[in-house]
């Protein structure tokens, strides 16, 4: 008689959470831990990932509405991606600074557009002083250049990323002041060493 207790007592407790709302919770969780077991990336890949894109959506909220209402984040393999439209250039940047400053991210593709109303000429000039910067950290071999982002506003360079060493920082900065059409660098580069979120 109490091995038939115990079996309709362990039946009911199975019924109660099943018809609970924490069921689907639980069912969704372990669907997503074998999801993400079976992609090619691995648990602690997908997990790693899902906490850099929460982490960065924080900083979102907490700097810029704007940021979080606009922009996408996607996360593969500690590389960000960030796409969407915004007002400005500096929103832009800033999108990348924060992201360059959370644990665990190796690479940072900003690809959201901007609504202002620089000229074309003045796009255009940016555009190839980026691309002339580009090139020549690739051809450096003191740098890894997927470590950094690089932005060009109106002639000021934005450098962003995570340097391996404070000579690395200060190689990309001497390259960022060589661009005959770059009239200030700014530097949001942190070390490897320093701590991040």
């Amino acid at each position: 008689m109490s091995r038939l207790a115990s079996l309709i007592t362990a039946l009911l407790m199975t019924s109660l959470l099943a018809l609970s709302a924490c069921a689907p919770a639980i069912v969704g969780v372990g669907t997503a831990a074998v999801a993400a077991s079976s992609t090619e990336k691995g648990f602690s890949t997908s997990v790693a990932d899902g906490v850099i894109k929460t982490k960065l959506a924080d900083k979102f909220l907490r700097t810029d509405v704007e940021l979080v209402e606009k922009v996408s984040i996607a996360v593969n393999e500690g590389a960000v991606l960030l796409t969407g439209t915004i007002s400005t250039q500096e929103k832009k940047i800033n999108a990348t600074r924060l992201a360059w400053e959370i644990k665990g991210v190796r690479e940072v593709v900003n690809e959201v557009n901007v609504t202002d109303s620089a000229s074309l000429k003045t796009r255009a000039k940016d555009f190839a002083a980026a691309a002339q910067l580009r090139l020549k950290i690739i051809g450096d071999g003191e740098v890894s250049s997927l470590n950094f982002s690089i932005d060009v506003v109106d002639g000021v360079v934005y450098l962003s990323g995570v340097a391996s060493s404070e000579e690395e920082r200060a190689r990309i900065i001497e390259l960022a002041q060589e661009l005959p059409f770059a009239k200030k660098v700014v530097d949001y580069i942190i070390l490897s060493s320093d701590r991040r979120e």
